[in-house]
């Protein structure tokens, strides 16, 4: 299952860093996640300092 931004994200980008597919953008108001490029590795959840990334 691929791993999802919730509304918590504080958009400083330490997800995007760690994604190792480049499944991670910057949004408009917070990064997303695309899951059809997710490969579920949990090493954006892993790096977030607000715990706003969850399998979904």
């Amino acid at each position: 299952m691929a791993y999802k931004i919730s509304d918590a994200c504080i958009s400083c980008g330490s997800c995007e860093a760690t994604c190792p597919v480049g499944a991670i953008s910057a949004g408009d108001t917070q990064y997303n996640i695309d899951p059809d490029t997710c490969i579920s590795c949990g090493s954006c959840a892993e790096g977030c300092p607000v715990s706003a990334i969850s399998e979904e």
